[in-house]
């Protein structure tokens, strides 16, 4: 079993009460205006998590927190799994090689900046630094909650990289189609949603954008989103190689093992297998709303582990960081989608 047998009824206690907060915040998000603004289930629970972390925390029975670690851990690798029930290799075929180009492209840029940056110039720890910089370019929250067990970093420092997306990615929504109605990019709607799809942080968020243009632009959207949230597979498993690496002592460097990260290879088998077409949609919808829930849930819990002293310490740097970034994503990424569908036109 997951947990002793002596402190298994106090453990699920405390998954329970997570499972209350994940249903409460799905609840939330079904509200017309947060609907509307493309906020997601993940970022209302880490809210509501953060929230009862930092005023009623003390009361939380110690017996149930192995309920709460198991949340942000064992349930977070699952949902990463599950995540593979939205993604298709057909999608991939759709956009052709110029979306491809553009979300590995922005993917690959956008981290190896943040990275840099962040900790060369910023001075940031390794964690926070890659933990912003991942969702950024990856896939928001999603990605943040991805990373953080293969980098086995503390709650706040996840917490602080996801407030990031909220803040740039929630503004990239409601700025993109703003420029394009105002006539500043001479594109297409279908060009503009490969844009949208390249450089937004969440799935969400690329969608209300898309959806706010024209359906071509949704669409266009959505699947070269889909392509960059694949790009999660391959930056685990480098991430995992590098912090197996890194961890290892030079008296026993020679027998240091590389631990691959597990869930981001099942993720790409289960994104395989949905190619296949052979499992039932209203079977992958199912899974598809289960790892959303599961998601969610995973986000109270790292908010009901987060504490504002720690983000507070941290400062603004990381704030910093991910506006640099959101540039990058804004004007660099227009730049390179414009480059790969005359390069692959």
């Amino acid at each position: 079993m997951f947990f002793p047998a002596e402190h298994r009824k106090e453990a699920m206690n405390g998954l329970l009460f997570v499972t209350l907060f994940a249903v409460t915040a799905i609840y939330c998000s079904e509200f017309p205006i947060i609907r509307q603004m493309g906020v997601s289930p993940l970022i209302i629970g880490i809210v509501l998590g953060m929230i009862y972390g930092n005023t009623l925390r003390m009361a939380l029975p110690e017996k149930w927190v192995p309920g709460v670690i198991f949340a942000t851990r064992t349930l977070l690798k699952l949902g990463v799994v599950l995540y593979g029930f939205r993604i298709t290799f057909q999608d991939i075929a759709a956009v052709g090689w110029a979306g491809v180009a553009i979300s590995v492209t922005m993917a690959a840029s956008t981290f190896l900046i943040g990275s840099f940056v962040g900790i060369r110039f910023f001075k940031l720890d390794p964690e926070t630094a890659i933990l912003t910089s991942t969702g950024s370019a990856i896939c928001g929250a999603a990605a943040v909650l991805a990373t953080e067990p293969v980098l086995k970093s503390d709650a706040h420092k996840s917490a602080m990289a996801v407030s990031t997306v909220v803040i740039f990615g929630t503004l990239s929504m409601f700025l993109y189609p703003t420029l394009f109605r105002a006539g500043l990019f001479s594109v297409d709607a279908s060009t503009f949603g490969m844009y949208i799809g390249g450089t937004i942080h969440e799935v969400a968020h690329a969608v209300a954008a898309g959806n706010a243009i024209s359906p071509s632009a949704a669409s266009s959207a959505i699947i070269v989103k889909m392509i960059r949230v694949m790009m999660i597979a391959p930056l685990l498993i480098g991430l995992g190689i590098w912090t197996s690496r890194r961890k290892g002592t030079a008296k026993s460097e020679h027998k240091r093992k590389i631990t691959l990260p597990w869930f981001a290879l099942l993720f790409i088998a289960v994104a395989g297998l949905n190619s296949l077409n052979v499992i039932p949609t209203p079977v992958v919808e199912f899974w598809t709303r289960l790892d959303l829930f599961i998601l969610t849930m995973a986000m109270c819990a790292l908010g009901i582990e987060t504490n504002f002293s720690k983000i507070k310490g941290v400062g603004m740097r990381p704030i910093w960081l991910a506006l640099i970034l959101f540039g990058w994503l804004t004007l660099g990424g227009f730049a390179i989608t414009r480059l790969m569908n005359l390069l692959f036109a």
